[in-house]
């Protein structure tokens, strides 16, 4: 059995990188076999995962020799970390190896949505020409707003600042004498602020028990009719069927979604956006990109080694 089990997709270049001096067993399609899972990892001391792999206790006790959990990415949310904690298991998440390529989509989504692109290409195939249906907006002089300001936010922020967008962020855990909203020319507001001040609102927080529904009907109602809203942390942040309702009824601009509460997202889930208007769907790849793959793949590597290496 592998000293190293690989459950999802990972940059092929690494692996082979990684394999040429360890013991590794590599199956991106792992996830959707839970028994060869099981059986696999059962005799692992490193294991590597990404969001679809579910890391319970039950799991954890089929792996009795497990030392360290490399996620290729920085959710936790479907690692059991008590259980971890409990069976002295570190878990080692890949903390900005994707903060570029999120915020590089949050400002791509935000100008499609600001100057309606996404909505452009069916007409000119038609040969329709309305050039009039397509009045859209400048970032310039818009306020962008961020709920939650870590790493990822801030790229996101320096990306807007650069379009001259003015920016305001909500965090009630950055301190409000921190340096960095100083040297980001980040305003610090309340939540309430961000919401009813903002043109463009993206969301950078955990799921947790405080952040479920976080957006909901009466935080969307709040919003200006014209505000774009982004998702691009984690499912399940967003009330999605209050979302769908606001957008059907013109009380907001648009949105970008790129997660979702239920994950992957069936035909029968998907149905529900279905003809909704100025709404932009991506499969939770807002993190993933030829460069951010292979840099989360190295890093979570370095990771999992110097577990493993300390170990013994």
């Amino acid at each position: 059995m592998a000293d190293i089990v690989i459950t999802e997709f990972m940059n092929d270049e690494v692996v082979a990188e990684l394999a040429r001096d360890r013991d590794v067993f590599f199956d991106k399609t792992l996830v959707d076999r839970p028994e060869d899972l099981v059986r696999e990892a059962s005799q692992c001391r490193g294991l590597i995962v990404r969001n679809r792999t579910q890391v319970t206790a039950e799991l954890l006790d089929q792996c009795p020799k497990l030392k360290v959990i490399g996620r290729l990415g920085v959710g936790l949310e479907n690692i059991d970390l008590a259980a971890c904690k409990a069976r002295g298991i570190e878990v080692c998440p890949a903390r900005g190896a994707n903060a570029v390529s999120v915020a590089e989509y949050v400002i791509g989504t935000m100008l499609m949505l600001m100057r309606g692109l996404h909505r452009t290409t069916a007409p000119v195939i038609a040969g329709t020409w309305p050039r009039n249906e397509f009045m859209g907006r400048e970032a310039a002089g818009a306020t962008f707003g961020l709920v939650g300001f870590g790493d990822i936010a801030h790229h996101a922020a320096a990306r807007a600042s650069a379009l001259g967008m003015e920016i305001i962020a909500h965090d009630p855990f950055v301190h409000s004498e921190d340096p960095v909203w100083r040297e980001m020319r980040v305003r610090q507001v309340s939540l309430e602020d961000v919401l009813a001040g903002a043109d463009v609102i993206s969301l950078h927080v955990p799921f947790t028990d405080t952040t479920r529904n976080l957006i909901d009907s009466g935080a969307l109602a709040r919003m200006k009719d014209d505000a774009i809203l982004i998702n691009s942390s984690r499912g399940g942040i967003v009330d999605e069927d209050a979302l769908v309702a606001a957008l059907k009824g013109g009380t907001l601009g648009g949105a970008a979604l790129d997660v979702f509460a239920g994950e992957p997202v069936s035909a029968e889930y998907g149905a529900r956006f279905d003809g909704v208007p100025n709404l932009i769907l991506a499969p939770h790849i807002a993190g993933v990109t030829r460069q951010s793959n292979r840099w989360t793949g190295v890093l979570t590597v370095q990771n999992v080694l110097r577990v493993l290496d300390g170990a013994g």
